[in-house]
């Protein structure tokens, strides 16, 4: 090869980078760990039941499972209460209390709490949460809730939801939640949004990465990884390396509409195959020719596309139940190449 095609060669090539640096730069994609989740690894909901005291004359009052609350939790303190006695006190609130228990939760680490009354209180402010066990979905307790709760509040220095509060850091884990990640032999991740050219990109995007087969599809929310010899025993750092590998995520064309306010949120592809509508004293036409009727006949080119629509109703004032009406005959009609949502 001659200096000069040499030369023309490794110009053509420098172009080609440049290219495909810049269209990367458009669009990188989203990174795995943002689109999709690895089976297993997911938060818990632990939940409880409580007592919280100390309330200015705000708490239940007179709700029985508050009394007998109250009474069983005197007779663990020692306090010899009578089978009979009810103890009423406005100054108590019997309450239920949630809380998200981490994935790879270690005894000791602190969670926050939520504490919501399920009596007549009218407020938990400045009340203490007694010591609660809180258990997930299988009986078991994985932590211990107690503290002050705490009341968010607007600017006027009151709260919109005073029967509502949180403790920060308000329960200690007591159990471990033990997966074994890092010995794994394989693992499966499943996508937020379903796609199958998503998933198909991904096996793809993971085998290079990896530079075997080590990703296999199983449906359109389903790719199962099987860990590599080098990396036996430590599939934490095989996560870490293709949890950042960046996937143009694909998606079906769908048209969001608001009913109520007339927004209209749509994605690239929607797009309308030629139609004429006509709503009221407004007459709309999509078609590749010509414009042609009457002065009330507006008209859109071929290849069309809903933001094309839109921006032409909008600009026309079309009223939001209008706009409800219009979309859903285009749609019913099958020139609406995208899938209608209502809020």
């Amino acid at each position: 090869m001659s200096i000069k095609y040499a030369l023309l060669a490794r110009t053509f090539i420098a172009m080609m980078l440049l290219v495909s640096t810049a269209a990367i730069a458009e669009n990188p994609g989203a990174r795995l760990k943002d689109i999709a989740t690895v089976k297993g690894v997911r938060e818990n909901i632990l939940i409880g039941y409580g007592i919280v005291v100390g309330l200015k004359g705000t708490g239940d009052s007179s709700a029985d499972v508050t009394a007998r609350s109250l009474g069983k939790l005197f007779t663990k303190l020692g306090l010899d209460v009578g089978k009979n006695e009810k103890i009423n006190s406005k100054n108590a609130a019997a309450v239920i209390v949630t809380a998200k228990l981490p994935p790879f939760a270690r005894s000791g680490v602190p969670i926050d709490i939520t504490v919501s009354s399920i009596g007549d209180a009218t407020s938990l402010e400045g009340g203490v949460l007694l010591v609660t066990p809180l258990r997930a979905g299988d009986q078991q307790t994985y932590a211990v809730a107690q503290g002050t709760v705490s009341l968010g509040t607007l600017t006027d220095g009151k709260s919109s939801f005073p029967t509502v509060g949180r403790i920060v850091s308000g329960a200690m884990i007591e159990k471990d939640v033990d997966t074994n990640f890092a010995g794994k032999k394989s693992f499966r991740l499943s996508l937020n949004n379903p796609d199958f050219t998503t998933a198909a990109r991904l096996v793809s995007l993971v085998n290079a990465e990896l530079g075997g087969k080590f990703a296999s599809a199983r449906d359109s929310a389903t790719v199962d990884i099987v860990v590599p010899f080098n990396y036996d025993g430590n599939t934490v750092e095989l996560m870490a390396r293709i949890e950042n590998v960046r996937i143009v995520v694909d998606s079906k064309a769908k048209v969001v509409l608001n009913e109520r306010t007339g927004t209209v949120v749509m994605g690239e592809r929607v797009s309308i195959t030629p139609v004429a509508i006509s709503h009221g004293d407004l007459s709309i036409q999509v078609k590749g020719g010509p414009a042609k009727g009457g002065e009330r006949l507006y008209e859109l080119k071929g290849g069309a596309t809903v933001s094309d629509l839109v921006k032409l109703l909008n600009t026309l004032g079309v009223q939001p139940k209008d706009l409800s009406a219009i979309f859903q005959t285009i749609k019913q009609t099958g020139a609406l190449q995208a899938e209608l949502e209502f809020m």
